[in-house]
């Protein structure tokens, strides 16, 4: 079979590379513009590379569309109609929905549609990663045949029933991730300091929340905002966590400790005592990984962003355990931390007594539930251009560590695993 990679940006070449040096024939595109450095780079590979979609559409047997969700409707409706007839289709957005509505409505009856998507960045090969597939047009025949393409990318291949429970796992574990992440980032920045620079941001935990934090700025917004826009599950999941985080704050600030005790002990409850095979995280790891040096202003913290995801769950009747088949490194880092502070009764303890009575925290916590209202009130009205602007601002003010922190995040991610 001919491969056809339709968007040559960072996941499409790698894609292309891996596909290529396995021995298959490849052949993509991208636009006008990146045609001459693509030949540059991946002509000497043996990868074709054609002047348009409809090209590939026309001529490839496994296409792949590899563009960004806003905009996978463009692109199949320009280069749908000129689809191989018998070819197989897949696209590698993280939300399914729109892409599933784009293929049913522009292309041809004759082509089969596979659901594809890799659970991991461009800066990490294939092999070993984890690979979402799931069937949706398509004879049993040529999903076998697919999935035979598939292996060769070295991948954990992990297949679901179909589009929805994709899009409803990736709501838990990508967007209601990513938003949670992105509000401690927009915290930190209106606050207008460097959490390492605190001593209220020394511990484990708050390692692992820094370099995660570090590692999501790192990125392309665009990734984030099409996941939590564009995923009809997402705007639920994220308006449940904003509502935990403010009826937590409420009670935080008014010191109303037996109603917060119960709240967070039900949640605890519910998430945490089932039998499940825990990640348990090692604290002795996590602190390796600091990126300030004022452990010796260590102080405890009240760990709101965590809280209040561990009520969200409890609220939506979410099990995030069962969630990890879909994990991004992100989510068990951020599943990771929560269940070490909750599985630590005298750290739990800490938290809450200082939750609710540590004035010291309490302009930090107000300035990450305003962060939180901000990222819920952009993604509920669908706004792509100011999630964009919003991520935008965070990411220059940590610019200049963003390359180290993904670094950084990437060798804790290996430690910890």
């Amino acid at each position: 079979m001919k491969i056809g990679i339709i968007g040559l940006g960072d996941m499409g070449r790698l894609y292309a590379r891996t596909f290529a040096k396995a021995g298959l024939t490849v052949a993509g595109c991208d636009l006008p513009d990146r045609k001459l450095a693509l030949l540059e780079e991946l002509s000497p590979l043996g990868i074709e590379i054609l002047d348009d979609a409809k090209e590939v559409a026309n001529t490839c047997d496994f296409i792949f569309y590899a563009v960004e969700a806003e905009k996978i409707e463009q692109v199949v409706a320009n280069a749908g109609e000129a689809t191989k007839e018998g070819a197989i289709v897949t696209g590698m957005t993280s939300v399914k929905t729109p892409e599933v509505a784009a293929f049913e409505k522009y292309l041809p009856a004759h082509t089969e549609i596979i659901l594809t998507h890799a659970l991991h960045g461009p800066g990490f090969e294939t092999k070993g990663q984890k690979l979402i597939v799931a069937p949706h047009r398509i004879s049993s025949e040529s999903y076998q045949k697919a999935l035979h393409i598939l292996k060769t990318l070295e991948s954990e291949i992990i297949e679901l029933k179909d589009f929805h429970q994709h899009d409803q796992i990736m709501a838990d574990t990508q967007a209601v991730t990513h938003m949670g992440f992105e509000s401690m980032g927009t915290a930190w920045k209106n606050a207008g300091t460097y959490p390492w620079e605190s001593g209220a941001y020394v511990s484990g935990i708050d390692n692992v929340k820094i370099l995660t934090t570090l590692r999501i700025f790192s990125y392309k917004s665009h990734i984030y905002g099409g996941l939590a826009i564009l995923n009809p599950y997402a705007s639920k999941q994220i308006e449940a966590y904003a509502q935990s985080e403010s009826a937590l704050f409420k009670m935080m600030i008014q010191e109303d400790e037996q109603n917060f005790r119960e709240r967070l002990y039900q949640a605890r409850d519910f998430v945490f005592h089932g039998q499940h095979d825990l990640i348990l995280f090692d604290d002795a790891i996590m602190k390796e990984f600091s990126i300030g040096t004022n452990s010796a202003l260590a102080k405890p913290n009240s760990h709101l962003s965590l809280l209040a995801m561990v009520d969200a769950w409890y609220q939506l009747q979410i099990n995030p355990y069962d969630n990890l088949v879909g994990q991004t490194p992100p989510f068990k880092l951020r599943l990771g931390i929560v269940e070490y502070l909750f599985k630590n009764d005298e750290l739990l303890e800490e938290t809450i007594q200082t939750a609710l009575y540590d004035k010291s925290i309490r302009g930090d916590d107000l300035e990450f539930h305003t962060a939180v209202r901000e990222w819920a009130s952009i993604i509920k009205y669908k706004d792509l251009e100011g999630y964009k602007a919003h991520f935008k601002a965070a990411k220059d003010f940590f610019e200049p560590l963003l390359e180290k922190g993904r670094e950084q995040s990437a060798l804790l991610i290996k430690r910890l695993s």
